[in-house]
């Protein structure tokens, strides 16, 4: 059972009665999906999320945000995932404004976001895999500023975004973690092709086509061939905020098994009586605990400025991703048939869990980095 504030508290429940009312699935993820929205959720609902505060979760005071931290933004991550509520959170109010804290960007980027009106996305991934190292966009000089070529993929509401931060290659070669610079691009930028591509969970990501994208120098984040501690700050909050998402996930479909548990009947008796089921359910209520705890620990030492906290980001994202993945496939198996049909919700977790394994790295990605940052 992870403590917390007064103050925590009563964010965490603002956050689960507004999520489980506005939030819910049949409200959210399944109208946007049948009408084939093209953003994959709604920005009435993300005005709503302004309305309550939540966007300015990150943003610091001085900025007009509320000035809270990564614990902050996982106690609602964990009801955005538990309600699997389609909103730009995750990307916009965590990972992005970590990104552009403390540069002008955030002056130019900050009250948009507080309000409800901006959506930013992260352009990173370039292969099939998560590698930010490996990163091959050019940004090449050009008298006062920069010409970006190259592609990015699997940027998650990139095709919704007023802003797209870019991590490009200003020096060094592929596979270099220096070398990096990270880029403010603007969505009308010329040159700058979308391709707006649906996910299996029914949400939006793009691939971007950079043909000479001409950014002057107030474009760059931070400074040149220096974007790598940007990007690991973006990154480290993305991860964490993915992996308290992943636990409202996996919470979030065990308790709508246990629940069919309770009311399904067979051979004359309910399941949920039947001893293997009840060992499998309480492994995996083990299991979720154990994540939940893993998420919350990686997300105070990130507030704590600890110096393990890199490593207990990759533990989280990895334990997580990988209860989640269990919590939906035990839920689909113990719901029988009716679990593979699009009718029961119950699929929608697995879907959801797909994606969001897979975003800021796999399960294999961090436990290569847990190995790598324990000296194995």
């Amino acid at each position: 059972m992870t403590l917390l504030t007064d103050d925590q508290k009563m964010l965490q429940d603002t956050a689960a009665g507004f999520l489980a009312g506005e939030g819910g699935i049949s409200k959210q993820l399944r109208h946007w999906r049948d009408i084939n929205c093209k953003d994959g959720f709604g920005h009435g609902l993300w005005k709503q999320f302004a309305e309550l505060g939540l966007t300015g979760i990150c943003i610091p005071e001085s900025h007009g945000g509320l000035g809270l931290g990564a614990t902050e933004a996982a106690l609602v991550l964990e009801e955005i995932g538990r309600n699997l509520t389609p909103s730009p959170f995750l990307t916009t109010a965590v990972a992005a404004t970590r990104a552009i804290e403390g540069t002008q960007h955030a002056d130019r980027w900050f009250p948009g976001i507080l309000s409800g009106e901006a959506i930013l996305a992260l352009a990173i991934d370039e292969g099939a895999r998560h590698a930010p190292e490996r990163t091959a966009l050019e940004a090449k000089r050009q008298g006062n500023g920069f010409v970006l070529s190259g592609s990015k993929q699997f940027v998650i509401q990139g095709g919704s975004a007023d802003m797209i931060v870019t991590a490009a290659r200003t020096a060094g070669s592929p596979g270099e973690t220096d070398g990096l610079t990270l880029f403010a691009v603007p969505k009308e930028a010329a040159g700058l092709a979308v391709d707006n591509v649906g996910l299996v969970d029914s949400s939006k990501a793009a691939r971007l086509t950079f043909d000479n994208v001409k950014l002057d120098a107030d474009a760059v984040i931070g400074e040149v061939d220096a974007g790598s501690s940007p990007l690991k700050r973006a990154l480290a909050a993305g991860s964490a905020g993915a992996a308290a998402e992943l636990v409202g996930v996996a919470s979030g479909a065990s308790a709508m098994t246990l629940d069919y548990l309770r009311q399904r009947k067979q051979f004359g008796k309910l399941i949920g009586e039947f001893q293997s089921l009840q060992h499998r359910a309480a492994h995996l209520y083990s299991e979720i605990e154990i994540a939940h705890a893993s998420a919350f620990k990686a997300a105070r030492l990130l507030d704590s400025g600890d110096e393990e906290s890199e490593l207990y980001v990759s533990v989280a994202k990895a334990k997580a991703a990988n209860v989640a993945s269990l919590a939906v496939r035990e839920g689909v198996q113990m719901h029988g048939g009716i679990g593979m049909t699009d009718e029961h919700d119950i699929g929608l977790f697995m879907k959801r869990e797909a994606v969001l394994g897979e975003l800021f790295g796999d399960v294999f990605y961090h436990r290569e980095r847990v190995a790598a940052l324990s000296g194995y």
